[in-house]
């Protein structure tokens, strides 16, 4: 028997991204964002509110994009709770911020996964926007590389953030196979 829950909408498990930029005086920020993902094989789109990371997108018209890890909760929940208008995010992380060669962006060095990105759309303002921007570049760790060059999530562990119970899972484990699994159903 299935029962109602009315319009609650976010019953699936998001990925959680860490999202960085420089502001205008080249301070580096980040923040944690659940309602973002990759809207092609090229593309990032993601939505946020009134955020310092806002205000640094639309003027700088580049971001960074690292998708927490495991290895990284702590400093992935900061990034969410803390907001950059008051503290210096990244000096209080103690995390490693360096400049992008492609975006005029950071990259957060503990995280093993960052695509940099440069913006093409903003439906929005620095009060809140969804934004697409175009992957100019992805730089990879290699201890989450498999053997066959691609990233192998069960090394990567990356994290989900389930919002029906606000809390953060790990993804990891191979159920099945795109295009094959289903075949015994043809």
């Amino acid at each position: 028997m299935k029962k109602s829950l009315g319009d609650m909408g976010e019953l699936f498990p998001q990925s959680v991204f860490i999202i960085a930029s420089y502001d205008e005086d080249g301070i580096p920020n980040a923040m944690n964002a659940a309602w973002a993902g990759e809207c092609t094989r090229h593309e990032i789109c993601f939505n946020i509110g009134d955020h310092k990371t806002t205000a640094n997108i639309v003027k700088k018209g580049a971001f960074t994009v690292a998708p927490a890890d495991l290895a990284n909760v702590v400093s992935a929940d900061y990034f969410g709770i803390a907001t950059g208008t008051k503290v210096n995010k990244a000096e209080q992380s103690g995390l490693t911020f360096t400049r992008s060669e492609h975006v005029d962006a950071p990259v957060i060095e503990e995280y093993p996964l960052t695509m940099e990105c440069e913006v093409t759309s903003i439906d929005g303002d620095e009060h809140g926007a969804r934004v697409v921007g175009r992957i100019v570049n992805v730089l990879v760790d290699e201890k989450i590389l498999g053997e066959d060059g691609k990233v192998d999530f069960g090394k990567f562990k990356p994290l989900v953030y389930d919002s029906s119970h606000m809390s953060y899972r790990v993804v990891g484990d191979e159920v099945g196979f795109a295009w094959k699994t289903g075949k015994e159903l043809m």
